[in-house]
Order: structure tokens, then sequence, then C-alpha cells
């Protein structure tokens, strides 16, 4: 059985995820917000206890912020496909390009850390058609992370999905507060190539959590 509450958080955890276990997430001291940061691709997912701020860059990808607001426990997914169910037989840093599977690490992290089941919520984010001749894929992302934020009963605080064009995220678990800036300028060659090739490695699982999107 799922836990509903987790220990009493410390401050100074976080969780073990592919982010910190491959190396593939920078992270650094980010000067115009005056905190750590944490930078999560595609296929990746933190949560964290500690005042800093998680990073990540969308396209047709969506990221789930979850947070307990009371005991100040939060994380961010960024998944690429949504998935119906979890294969257990599967490696994390392949399962978690998956939705249904990210999100579950995700809930399941942030209990760990502390945070009580019944006092999540959720913002979500990304999802964008950005560019013609691609699958719409966002579309079907947009519509698990919404049937799945249902189905668990975990409130939806605000979105920003859909759309034609990429987008930066901030969140800030802290708080619960959100920055989104949508990004209008993409050399569209690179991102079709990316996205394309990002897509083909998923569907034969490959490795591909190294390729960042809208750089």
């Amino acid at each position: 059985m799922t836990p509903t509450r987790g220990p009493r958080a410390d401050p100074g955890q976080e969780r073990w995820s592919p982010a910190l276990a491959k190396g593939k997430a920078s992270r650094y001291f980010d000067r115009h917000f005056q905190r750590q940061a944490m930078k999560i691709l595609p296929g990746e997912f933190y949560a964290t206890a500690k005042d800093e701020v998680i990073v990540t860059v969308l396209g047709s990808c969506v990221s789930a912020c979850i947070l307990d607001p009371v005991a100040m426990v939060g994380g961010m997914n960024h998944f690429m496909l949504p998935l119906s169910r979890m294969d257990r037989g599967q490696d994390v840093f392949f399962a978690a390009r998956y939705g249904a599977a990210a999100m579950e690490y995700l809930i399941n992290d942030l209990l760990h850390l502390g945070a009580d089941r019944e006092r999540l919520v959720a913002k979500v984010f990304g999802g964008g058609k950005v560019m013609e001749g691609l699958t719409d894929v966002g579309s079907q992302n947009i519509h698990f992370v919404r049937t799945f934020l249902q189905q668990e009963g975990l409130p939806v605080w605000s979105e920003d999905l859909g759309g034609s064009c990429a987008r930066k995220v901030y969140f800030f678990p802290h708080t619960g507060q959100v920055l989104v800036k949508r990004l209008t300028r993409i050399h569209n060659s690179t991102v079709l190539e990316r996205e394309s090739a990002y897509l083909q490695e998923v569907a034969q699982g490959r490795p591909g959590g190294d390729v960042e999107l809208f750089t």
C-alpha cells in the first residue's frame, strides 16, 4: 500500500533521481534568484525539501510541479510520452520518460521527504505543438496529466498547457511559485531534428535522456 504520509522532512534533504544519479541535470547557483538551482532534462524528476529552484525547458513534453505547501516539499518531472500503466520491469532511467512512471516516482519521493498525500497539489505545464509536421504528442501528454491528477484526487492549482511555443519553467518548492517564460524564438530545424530524434530513441528503447530539447 502506498503511504499517505512520509516522515518529517529534513530541510537539507533531497531524493535520489536520474537527475542526480546520472549527472545529466545541472546544479548551479542562479544569480538572478540568488539560490541554488537544479535543471532537469527529459526523462528526469527531482524532489527536494531545500529552498531552491527547479528549472526545465518544455516543448511537447509536460512537467508536473507537485508540492505539499505545509511541509514545503516539492518536485518536478519532465516526461515525453504518456503511458497507461507503469511497467515495474522497466529501468527507472527508461520508465521516467513516460507520464505514468514519472508521476509515480515523483509522488513517492515527495512522501519520503515528509509530504502528506492528502495535501499534495499540482501545477502543470507544457504540451505545446511546437513544430508543424510533428505528431501532436503534446495533446496526448496534456490529456494524460489531467486525467491522472483527476483520478488521483490531486487538485490543480494552475496550468499553462498547449499552444504553439516552448516554455522555460522555474519552480520554487518552498513557496509553490512557478515562473513561466514562453520561448518564441527557436531555430525551427534544430527543434524538429532534436524532438524527432528523441521520439525515435524513446520508441526504440535506446538511451536518449541526454538530448536536451530547445536549448
